[in-house]
Protein backbone atom coordinates (compact mmCIF):
# COMPACT_ATOMS: atom_id res chain seq x y z
CA UNK A 1 0.00 0.00 0.00
CA UNK A 2 1.60 3.39 -0.96
CA UNK A 3 0.02 6.95 0.63
CA UNK A 4 0.63 10.34 -1.00
CA UNK A 5 1.34 11.82 2.18
CA UNK A 6 2.91 9.30 4.99
CA UNK A 7 5.60 6.50 4.87
CA UNK A 8 3.89 3.29 3.84
CA UNK A 9 5.17 0.96 6.46
CA UNK A 10 3.01 3.22 9.17
CA UNK A 11 0.27 2.92 6.95
CA UNK A 12 0.06 -0.78 6.36
CA UNK A 13 -1.46 -1.84 9.33
CA UNK A 14 -4.91 -0.34 8.35
CA UNK A 15 -4.86 -1.94 5.09
CA UNK A 16 -7.43 -5.12 6.82
CA UNK A 17 -9.55 -2.18 8.06
CA UNK A 18 -9.77 -0.04 4.54
CA UNK A 19 -10.92 -3.13 2.89
CA UNK A 20 -13.38 -4.27 5.18
CA UNK A 21 -15.12 -0.36 5.33
CA UNK A 22 -14.86 -0.62 1.90
CA UNK A 23 -17.12 -3.47 1.38
CA UNK A 24 -19.42 -2.48 4.00
CA UNK A 25 -22.19 -1.44 2.13
CA UNK A 26 -22.39 -4.02 -0.48
CA UNK A 27 -20.04 -6.14 -3.14
CA UNK A 28 -17.31 -4.96 -4.93
CA UNK A 29 -14.97 -6.52 -7.18
CA UNK A 30 -10.55 -5.36 -6.99
CA UNK A 31 -10.82 -2.04 -9.20
CA UNK A 32 -13.79 -0.92 -7.90
CA UNK A 33 -12.25 -1.28 -4.36
CA UNK A 34 -9.35 0.32 -5.03
CA UNK A 35 -11.26 3.39 -6.56
CA UNK A 36 -13.91 3.57 -3.67
CA UNK A 37 -10.60 4.05 -1.26
CA UNK A 38 -8.74 6.00 -2.96
CA UNK A 39 -11.98 7.82 -3.37
CA UNK A 40 -13.29 8.29 0.30
CA UNK A 41 -9.25 8.78 1.68
CA UNK A 42 -9.18 11.79 -1.41
CA UNK A 43 -6.67 9.80 -3.01
CA UNK A 44 -4.41 9.43 0.42
CA UNK A 45 -4.25 5.54 0.06
CA UNK A 46 -3.32 4.08 -3.77
CA UNK A 47 -3.17 0.55 -3.89
CA UNK A 48 -1.74 -1.99 -5.91
CA UNK A 49 -3.00 -5.04 -7.55
CA UNK A 50 -0.03 -6.66 -5.99
CA UNK A 51 -1.20 -5.55 -2.47
CA UNK A 52 -4.61 -5.53 -2.69
CA UNK A 53 -4.88 -9.37 -3.83
CA UNK A 54 -2.82 -11.23 -1.08
CA UNK A 55 -4.85 -8.83 1.58
CA UNK A 56 -8.37 -9.83 -0.17
CA UNK A 57 -7.13 -13.54 -0.24
CA UNK A 58 -6.00 -13.57 3.83
CA UNK A 59 -9.33 -11.86 4.58
CA UNK A 60 -11.22 -14.98 2.57
CA UNK A 61 -9.28 -16.84 4.49
CA UNK A 62 -10.18 -15.25 8.04
CA UNK A 63 -13.52 -15.96 6.61
CA UNK A 64 -13.85 -11.89 6.89
CA UNK A 65 -15.17 -11.71 3.38
CA UNK A 66 -16.31 -14.03 0.34
CA UNK A 67 -15.72 -14.16 -2.91
CA UNK A 68 -18.43 -14.26 -5.87
CA UNK A 69 -17.67 -14.87 -9.62
CA UNK A 70 -20.51 -13.07 -11.55
CA UNK A 71 -20.59 -11.72 -15.05
CA UNK A 72 -19.25 -8.65 -16.47
CA UNK A 73 -21.41 -5.84 -16.54
CA UNK A 74 -19.24 -4.44 -19.97
CA UNK A 75 -18.96 -7.93 -21.79
CA UNK A 76 -15.43 -8.59 -20.31
CA UNK A 77 -14.93 -12.07 -18.37
CA UNK A 78 -16.52 -12.14 -15.09
CA UNK A 79 -15.19 -10.94 -11.90
CA UNK A 80 -14.79 -11.84 -8.65
CA UNK A 81 -17.24 -9.59 -6.18
CA UNK A 82 -15.99 -9.75 -2.76
CA UNK A 83 -18.36 -8.82 0.04
CA UNK A 84 -18.31 -9.36 4.01
CA UNK A 85 -19.36 -12.07 5.93
CA UNK A 86 -21.30 -11.82 9.24
CA UNK A 87 -17.76 -12.27 11.17
CA UNK A 88 -16.80 -9.58 8.75
CA UNK A 89 -19.18 -7.44 9.72
CA UNK A 90 -18.19 -7.96 13.44
CA UNK A 91 -14.46 -7.45 12.72
CA UNK A 92 -14.86 -4.28 10.71
CA UNK A 93 -17.20 -3.00 14.05
CA UNK A 94 -14.18 -4.25 16.28
CA UNK A 95 -11.32 -2.78 13.93
CA UNK A 96 -13.47 0.77 13.67
CA UNK A 97 -13.45 1.23 17.45
CA UNK A 98 -10.06 0.13 17.74
CA UNK A 99 -9.36 2.74 14.55
CA UNK A 100 -11.26 5.70 16.26
CA UNK A 101 -9.39 4.69 20.03
CA UNK A 102 -6.61 4.98 17.99
CA UNK A 103 -6.91 8.06 16.36
CA UNK A 104 -8.60 9.86 19.93
CA UNK A 105 -5.28 8.83 21.40
CA UNK A 106 -3.11 10.96 18.83
CA UNK A 107 -5.38 13.53 19.23
CA UNK A 108 -3.33 15.66 21.87
CA UNK A 109 -0.11 14.96 19.64
CA UNK A 110 -1.69 16.06 16.99
CA UNK A 111 -2.95 19.37 17.49
CA UNK A 112 -0.31 22.46 17.76
CA UNK A 113 0.11 24.77 20.51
Amino acid sequence: MQSSNADGNLLRGTLDFLLLASLEHGPLYGLRIIQDVQHRTSGHFNFKEGTLYPALHRLEKRNLIRAETRPSDTGGPPRKYYHLTDTGHTELTRQRNEQRAHASALRPYLEFT
